[in-house]
């Protein structure tokens, strides 16, 4: 009777502990050691990311890091979510490099972020007070040894028998372990003492730089001129943070914060050092109504559309050429040269516009020399010929691109379409208007939809090839005849080196691509859709 009983319970207590051995066993297979592993590194990447975000008080950022943390250890470790696990890594990738950076963008387009408002009002005073100070007279020498930490320049200074070491954003604190020999510092902990060599090498360096002797920036700072002596420097401005204004001391001046995020006196003068502030619409206005960027703007804007459209247009139909050519069966050895043809496009598009850079010189430039019997024909200084070599430079990279999506939409059209069509006693050219075109293009259009679009912010042949030059002669502004919208946004950030950098204005130009690029795109994939209708 007991057995019986017995035999009656065990299989679910048996099922209930085959369970509980076999969720014992997995959890520690290889596979979900290797999660483990793989999991702590993404936690300790994302951990990283969080105190470094909220050191630099980017809350955002770093609440939007505890809310992925969250939700990817919630995904890996739970048996439920199973599709999340594929699909979760590539959501992550879009929010980090496309979401964010759209969102940043149009968040940096409404602010007056460049060149003198790089930071917030706290760092503008702290950089004002360091870089406006004087050298107290008759003050007294301490000696002082230049040290290095992570690259950055410090002092360490020997006062009343003890080192204080500190560096432009450290300020001078008591470096405990340092070793004195004579007037002289020798070891420092953390710190790496530059030799008289290592000095010279980086000497304006060394005479430039101030250090703090407090966190109180208008207590003054330190400085040095040879590197071994250092005296005190006071700021020639005061911040009174209850009146939140900066007073000159030499002038008596008085500045106080403005709307554009600069500290202004009475008499209009500002200084330069400001910080971010938000500026509405202002640099959408500045990129329409100033003359600076308003002429050149619609300049560019109509070489941005041709360019674009010329180089889909040529090298689609070379391509689609080539294609037919090799479509062709009765034409012998096809394979070798499809390989040919693919020659341009396995080269990076960089190389070959740098190349054809020095092809093109006036003097020396391959294509003068050779082809043309040493002609003097200056392609890249002047405008319509600077505009003329970059369609043909770009059909050269171009094409293949074209020909091998042609070759693939010509293969897919099925025969008895061409036969019907020959049937019916259409003439080659009746074929390839009324059956073949509409059947390429309903493959095709797309990816010629796409094509505008990187044509349109075709940055790397213009920047390398004529680096958007020839330049306008009618404005201030570093913007050139063969300039489209995205290579002018780089030279109105100024990351060319050639303007200060105004990354707002920069930012609100590159939504006004953006928008142009996206009508487009949405009006062209609508039109496509009445080439669905034929296939």
């Amino acid at each position: 009777m007991t057995d019986t009983h017995v035999a009656t319970e065990d299989p679910e207590a048996k099922k209930r502990a085959r369970r509980a051995r076999e969720s014992h066993a997995t959890s520690f297979r290889p596979g979900f050691i290797a999660k483990l592993v793989v999991m702590a590194l993404v936690n300790a990447l994302g951990i990283y990311i969080l105190f470094a975000a909220w050191r630099g008080q980017h809350t955002v950022i770093a609440a939007v890091m505890v809310v992925l943390l969250v939700a990817i250890n919630i995904i890996y470790f739970s048996k439920r979510m199973l599709p999340m696990k594929y699909l979760a890594p590539g959501l992550v990738f879009l929010l980090v490099y496309q979401i964010f950076v759209v969102l940043y963008t149009g968040y940096v387009a409404f602010t007056n972020y460049g060149d003198g408002h790089n930071s917030t009002k706290s760092d503008a005073i702290s950089a004002i007070l360091a870089q406006n100070q004087r050298r107290v007279e008759g003050s007294a020498a301490l000696p002082v040894t230049v040290v290095e930490k992570d690259g950055n320049l410090g002092f360490a200074a020997i006062e009343d028998g003890k080192v204080k070491v500190g560096s432009k954003e450290e300020p001078l604190t008591e470096a405990t372990g340092a070793k004195i020999d004579g007037n002289k510092v020798t070891e420092v902990p953390g710190w790496t003492v530059l030799s008289f060599k290592e000095i010279l090498a980086r000497q304006t360096e060394v005479t430039d730089l101030r250090v703090p002797v407090s966190d109180d920036p208008n207590q003054g700072s330190i400085g040095t001129s040879d590197g071994a002596t250092a005296y005190a420097y006071t700021p020639q401005m005061r911040y009174d943070e209850a009146t939140d204004t900066l007073t000159d001391l030499v002038n008596n001046k008085t500045y106080k914060p403005n709307k554009t995020g600069q500290f202004e006196a009475e008499d209009g003068t500002t200084i330069a050092t400001g910080w971010r502030v938000l500026t509405g619409f202002d640099n959408f206005k500045q990129a329409f109504a100033d003359q600076r960027y308003s002429g050149p703007f619609l300049k560019v804007l109509a070489w941005t559309f041709a360019f674009a459209i010329l180089s889909v247009a040529t090298t689609f139909f070379l391509g689609l050429f080539f294609a037919i050519v090799m479509n062709d069966e009765r034409m012998k050895g096809r394979k070798v040269y499809r390989t040919l043809m693919l020659l341009p496009y396995a080269f990076p598009a960089f190389l070959t516009a740098l190349l054809f850079k020095g092809m093109l010189n006036r003097d020396f430039g391959f294509i003068n020399q050779v082809f043309l019997g040493g002609a003097s024909i200056d392609w890249l200084n002047d405008p319509w010929l600077a505009k003329l070599a970059l369609v043909l430079v770009n059909l050269w990279m171009g094409f293949p691109y074209m020909f091998l999506i042609s070759t693939g939409a010509l293969q897919a059209i099925p025969d008895d379409v061409i036969e019907a069509a020959k049937i019916d006693g259409a003439s080659p050219f009746r074929i390839f208007r009324s059956v073949t075109m509409p059947l390429l293009l309903v493959a095709v259009a797309p990816l010629l939809i796409s094509s505008f679009a990187f044509n349109f912010n075709n940055f790397t042949l213009i920047y390398m090839l004529t680096g958007g030059g020839p330049r306008f002669t009618d404005t201030s502004a570093p913007v050139g005849a063969t300039d489209i919208l995205i290579s002018m946004v780089y030279s109105v950030a100024g990351l060319d080196g050639g303007a200060a950098k105004n990354y707002g204005l920069a930012s609100a130009l590159s939504i006004v691509i953006f928008l142009i690029v996206a009508t487009i795109s949405v009006i062209s994939f609508r039109q496509t859709k009445t080439l669905e209708e034929i296939n």
